[in-house]
């Protein structure tokens, strides 16, 4: 079967923890072969439910938690007081304790998020109709979702850049309506997304660095009360220079 050579380094390749040259071709045969680009959509949800149910599905039970308190008691008891804690030093504890868990909570919403788009850039691309309108004109591309979505933008002037923009489609993020717009730079498609900023969760940061996000590189940042996904396979200068491009349009 075509691909069966690939089959066992989908999940490294989706990592991205596979040589330079094997991820390129890699990347290459996906974008061929739609057995292995099905295969790849379909650990990607796989990953992305993981993730969504792994804070839920593994939470200490009651029984647990008060087994190792007793143990720590019991361990500690010869030279440990409770009344020895002022109170300043428990409510530092307990502060230390609701950031940890609300750092924690925000990471994990930001994993979704990025899952999410992910799996929507490799849905469209593997798509017989990736965009719905069809156009490098900006001018064109633009008004084709005045109506369709409740927010306008603007996109960047591309005439002296390797980027080339391909189209546009509706997409959505949970319930939230917003733009998926395709860009080309070289053999690379590249994803952005814009919503409204305050139809998003808060806890997404303003501006972030690229990041590997399952085997893509990504970046986000809000900007005059929109939020922008940046998400392909392009190198991550690719992805700053075109993030750079849409700041200043």
């Amino acid at each position: 079967m075509p691909g069966d050579e690939w089959q066992p380094k989908l999940d490294t390749y989706l990592d991205g923890e596979l040589p330079a040259e094997e991820m390129r071709e890699l990347d290459s045969h996906v974008r061929s072969c739609p057995s292995c680009a099905a295969e790849v959509l379909n650990r990607l949800q796989l990953k992305r439910a993981v993730q969504a149910s792994a804070a839920k599905r593994y939470l200490p039970t009651t029984e647990f938690r008060e087994r190792i308190q007793k143990s720590i008691t019991i361990r500690r008891r010869p030279t440990f007081r409770w009344g020895s804690l002022t109170a300043a030093t428990v409510a530092a504890l307990l502060i230390a304790g609701a950031l940890t868990f609300y750092v924690g909570l925000q990471k994990l919403h930001r994993e979704q998020v990025f899952s999410e788009l992910a799996d929507l850039h490799v849905t469209t691309l593997a798509s017989p109709t990736p965009v719905d309108v069809v156009s490098s004109d900006r001018h064109t591309v633009k008004p084709w979702f005045q109506g369709k979505i409740p927010f306008t933008f603007n996109l960047p002037e591309l005439k002296d850049s390797e980027f080339v923009l391909v189209g546009g489609r509706v997409a959505y993020l949970g319930q939230t309506p917003g733009a998926q717009l395709i860009y080309q730079v070289r053999k690379h498609q590249i994803s952005v997304f814009i919503f409204q900023d305050r139809a998003l969760s808060r806890d997404l940061s303003t501006d972030t660095p690229v990041m590997r996000k399952l085997s893509f590189n990504a970046k986000t940042w809000s900007q005059d009360g929109l939020r922008y996904f940046v998400v392909g396979d392009a190198t991550p200068e690719d992805i700053q220079g075109l993030s750079q491009l849409l700041k200043k349009s």
